[in-house]
């Protein structure tokens, strides 16, 4: 069972734009619902090179040894359908173990496409998954949430749907990753059909559907086929919601996760094949080994991918970190978190696909421990190429928890570096010479032309940051980060207002899941 997606873990809730090109959404801004200023929604496109952490001859030597990996120790395929598959593309089948011939894997990855671009419900949200463009996904799978008023509990529906209505007004977050917080309210059988049926009723924006089996992720498929009022035939044509595929570490696949790769590659649909390699408990203690046995998971199930379909979607999953030696427990935003982001964006782009990484930490609270995890781990990732970048608002504990002020923070933290990213304009305008000849020696420039022009858009306005002076912010209350995104969150959730829908396709969605939760949903024994 995938260890990044908890389908059986899951009170109440205290209180119950269109892309624009990158020079243009700089200086464009708008207000959020509740009169919060945000930057629009648009894409982000990183114009740096990737950093490279390792050589060239040491990026070889990890590939030549995650080949022997997969040549000698061979992978666990749990699945026998996929063992099939694999036997009859001429590989060495030995009970559940499959050992790969070294050239298959070189040939079958190469049919993979190096991009491909994500359709949401609304167009305005689609994104591209390749190249320098980073899609931002909220947090996924957190089998509990968090937030200052009513401090931590269970995942619930009401907080889940919260969760997804801030998922939406945020304009930071482009793709929903998964569930925010598991609503362990509603029966396994049926809560992938409740919950997505939620994501694609109150946002517009592209979606992730659960690989927990061959029905979920076919239900996931004609639920969003439903809500973007397409064909099949043009669903497959048009990627339009992805996976994440976790191998079982060390070296094994899942019966689920593989059906969820066969279906998904089968109807046109990108899978992210993502080990969960933590150096010193499911993989080698040292990063250079973690990264090995990363890249062997990660080349056997990208190689599937392409046994079940030559130019499938699907995408190079980096999520190696270590543990702390005393505990046992996973931690995130560490230098060795960081070099293993870097070194996986260099494999993936090794191999031409596309390259999934995390913003995450380990922190228990929204304190100063998650936030510089949180920076480590997120310049880990963009340093590094990341193109899918997974839990990028509201992470905490490891993935245990999901936290709304943490959603609201993490949001403003990747308007930061969406601003920082915007290629520095250097022309006759932006060099200011007249506006200097006016000044000249001494004076100021709050009142030039030049500046006034440009009042509300010359620097970057974030949503939770206090620049006020010590006393005026004192006379205001002395309101701390936290606070300050605690009351963000409710105030835009408040003014969380649903997409338009189509009521035929709305009745068509519910006709679906009325249907499915009749047959009696999906199983929940793997």
């Amino acid at each position: 069972m995938s260890t990044e997606v908890t389908p059986e873990s899951d009170s109440e809730r205290h209180g119950g734009e269109a892309a624009t090109g990158r020079r243009g959404a700089r200086r464009g801004r708008r207000d959020g619902p509740a009169g919060i200023e945000q930057p629009p929604f648009r894409r982000i496109f990183n114009p740096y090179p990737p950093m490279r952490a390792v050589s060239d001859d040491e990026l070889e030597a990890i590939h030549q040894a995650s080949l022997t990996v997969l040549e000698e120790i061979g992978i666990d395929f749990l699945l026998p359908e996929a063992r099939d598959r694999l036997k009859a593309a001429g590989q060495r089948v030995d009970g559940e173990r499959v050992r790969f011939d070294r050239g298959f894997i070189e040939e079958r990855i190469r049919t993979i496409p190096p991009s491909f671009t994500l359709h949401a419900r609304n167009p305005a949200r689609n994104v591209g998954v390749g190249g320098n463009e980073i899609v931002v996904c909220q947090i996924a799978s957190a089998p509990n949430v968090s937030d200052l008023a009513g401090g931590r509990r269970p995942g619930n529906r009401r907080d889940f749907q919260n969760l997804v209505k801030l998922g939406q007004v945020l304009n930071a977050i482009h793709v929903f990753g998964g569930y925010p917080v598991e609503p362990v309210d509603i029966h396994p059988s049926v809560r992938h059909l409740e919950a997505l049926r939620d994501i694609l009723t109150m946002s517009d924006k592209a979606v992730h559907a659960y690989s927990l089996g061959r029905e979920r992720i076919e239900d996931g498929i004609e639920l969003v086929r439903i809500a973007r009022g397409v064909g099949r035939e043009q669903m497959e044509r048009e990627p339009s919601l992805f996976s994440i595929i976790n191998s079982s570490s060390p070296l094994r696949l899942d019966y689920p996760m593989l059906q969820g790769v066969i279906t998904m590659a089968e109807a046109g649909q990108p899978t992210v094949i993502t080990p969960f390699t933590l150096a010193g408990a499911m993989a080698p203690v040292t990063v250079a080994g973690a990264l090995v046995e990363q890249n062997a998971e990660a080349l056997a199930g990208l190689a599937f991918s392409q046994v079940v379909k030559p130019g499938a979607p699907v995408a190079y999953g980096g999520f190696t970190s270590n543990v702390d030696m005393k505990s046992g427990a996973p931690a995130f935003g560490t230098p060795e978190y960081m070099k293993a982001a870097l070194v996986g964006g260099q494999l993936a782009r090794r191999y031409n696909v596309p390259y999934r990484s995390s913003n995450a930490n380990a922190a228990n609270v929204p304190d100063a421990q998650a936030a510089w995890e949180s920076v480590f781990s997120l310049w880990g990732a963009v340093m590094g190429g990341v193109n899918i970048l997974k839990h990028a608002c509201g992470w905490m504990e490891g993935g245990l928890c999901a936290s709304f002020e943490k959603m609201v923070m993490d949001a403003d933290m990747v308007q930061m570096l969406a601003a920082f990213l915007d290629p520095l304009v250097v022309d006759d305008d932006t060099l200011a010479l007249e506006a200097m000849r006016d000044v000249g020696p001494g004076g100021h420039f709050f009142g030039t032309a030049h500046t006034q022009a440009r009042f509300k858009t010359a620097f970057f306005a974030p949503m939770v940051s206090d620049w006020r002076n010590y006393e005026s912010w004192q006379e205001a209350g002395s309101p701390d980060a936290l606070t300050r995104s605690a009351a963000l969150s409710d105030r835009l959730i408040a003014e969380w207002q649903a997409p338009p829908m189509d009521p035929a396709i709305r009745e068509e969605l519910d006709a679906f899941v009325a249907k499915r939760t009749e047959q009696g949903g999906a199983p929940t024994d793997f």
